[in-house]
């Protein structure tokens, strides 16, 4: 019987997907997550917080993991949160999915307030002054022990919105926005 390299038969079935999936992208990505439970494991890196939520049981969002899930992506600063937009929950369950990892979300900014975003926004120029943090629809991360070039791959071969790529610093910015990429 041949030996089968399953880490290479991984990496090319994850090619694979992603090349379907960015042939189709709204498609690709319902039809990753569809009907089936979701989980995401959460470290917000600044409070130190870890969170271990199942937010759709298959069916339905579930409003208490929700409320978890936006509670972990506040502004830390502020101590203030939104509801966050579903759908980037949705966009890092269907990266997940397509790299085949559970890994640990390492939360670097989720919800942003406008008085943080100002305040960030003096210090750096590559901080948006209309930020789509502020509305509880960006969110920049990185999954423990996955390279961040296979995220950002992933990320844009979903085409579900922007993906900016800061390798320097060592994260990745997704949003429910239109479809765009930078970095």
């Amino acid at each position: 019987m041949p030996n089968i390299n399953f880490q290479r038969r991984k990496i090319i079935t994850s090619g694979i997907v992603a090349l379907g999936a960015s042939c189709f992208p709204s498609l690709a990505m319902a039809a990753l997550v569809q009907n089936k439970p979701r989980e995401l494991v959460l470290n917000n890196l600044h409070t130190g917080e870890i969170l271990h939520s199942q937010y759709f049981d298959g069916n339905n969002y579930l409003t208490s993991e929700l409320n978890k899930l936006n509670h972990i992506c506040r502004d830390f600063r502020q101590n203030e949160m939104i509801d966050m937009d579903k759908q980037l929950f949705d966009q890092i369950t269907a990266i997940q999915e397509i790299i085949g990892s559970k890994a640990q979300v390492q939360i670097i900014s989720g919800y942003r307030s406008p008085a943080t975003n100002h305040m960030l926004s003096t210090k750096s120029s590559a901080v948006a002054k209309k930020s789509n943090h502020m509305l509880g629809k960006a969110m920049d991360f990185r999954l423990e022990g996955v390279p961040l070039i296979e995220v950002r791959k992933v990320a844009l071969s979903l085409k579900a919105g922007g993906v900016g790529y800061y390798p320097k610093s060592d994260f990745l910015h997704i949003d429910t926005a239109q479809f765009r990429s930078w970095g």
